[in-house]
């Protein structure tokens, strides 16, 4: 049964532009103490020394999954217990009794955003640079938040941590059903216009062009 207010007690924070993300994560910690924030590759590293010295419980998702983050960060958040802890709810007996026996805890916040693919487009880097640049975690992230808006709130875009923080405070560190809403949909039209900006960049490429600047590129 979806409740109106959801306590953020844990959230998961991974994020490409780190802008503003210092200080919201201390704001968190200042709303609830007990707060539990999960972090991966640059984020981690980034929030860690602000953790220390606030003495909010910040965790590595490697140290969450038990499995390690790959070489290049390409394998860090796509884990069933990322993804189970944001599906899955604590007040459906079957996902309880999976949830429990496979130690995926609910998040409550998500605050993704992307690799910036299109910049990377738009400032002519090489197509390696731009490849590398497709994010794949974070759109499956935000997604898996999004669906379950029931219980999830997810957060893409730093132009949002003010209206998101602000409510928080208002409400005791909880969040409004209508605002998990409401940035879920938001959440939706991101990824609609990343996926969108890479259908377009590959549709201008010529196969035969890239097939033959990579096998030049091997040899």
């Amino acid at each position: 049964m979806a409740s109106d207010l959801v306590k953020v007690g844990r959230a998961l924070i991974s994020v490409s532009d780190k802008n503003g993300i210092t200080d919201f994560a201390s704001v968190l910690y200042e709303l609830n103490p007990d707060i539990t924030i999960l972090s991966s590759g640059g984020t981690y590293k980034h929030l860690k020394p602000e953790s220390e010295k606030h003495g909010y419980k910040l965790i590595e998702v490697a140290e969450y999954t038990g499995f390690p983050e790959s070489p290049g960060g390409l394998l860090k958040t796509l884990h069933p217990r990322v993804h189970g802890a944001h599906l899955l709810n604590l007040d459906n007996p079957d996902h309880a009794k999976y949830m429990n026996e496979n130690g995926i805890i609910p998040t409550d916040l998500v605050v993704v955003n992307l690799y910036p693919f299109q910049k990377k487009v738009e400032e002519g880097e090489p197509i390696d640079v731009i490849r590398e640049n497709i994010d794949i975690g974070g759109p499956t992230m935000i997604r898996s938040a999004a669906k379950n808006f029931l219980r999830v709130a997810v957060v893409v875009d730093p132009a949002q941590y003010a209206e998101v923080l602000n409510e928080l405070k208002e409400t005791s560190g909880n969040t409004k059903l209508k605002t998990r809403f409401a940035l879920a949909a938001r959440a939706f039209n991101a990824t609609m216009e990343y996926e969108s900006n890479i259908d377009r960049f590959f549709s201008l490429q010529l196969p035969e062009e890239m097939a033959e600047y990579y096998l030049t590129a091997l040899k």
